[in-house]
């Protein structure tokens, strides 16, 4: 049950991220960004939400232990 819990998680932040990684690319298109750039912005995007998913759970995890 907690490997299954714990793949849904990863899953669901992962998700999320592309999200909001490509919502940050297609804004940045719609503002006159070029192609690197919007790249650039949704790469970054991508790699902070993983931060704060990761963040999150180390901080949660050291709550509860």
């Amino acid at each position: 049950m907690t490997v299954a819990v714990v793949l849904l998680t990863t899953a669901l932040v992962l998700l999320i991220a592309l999200l909001a990684a490509a919502s940050a690319g297609k804004l940045a298109r719609m503002d006159g960004a070029s192609y690197p750039a919007a790249l650039t912005r949704a790469a970054t995007t991508f790699a902070t939400v993983i931060t704060l998913a990761a963040t999150t759970t180390a901080v949660l995890a050291s709550l509860l232990t």
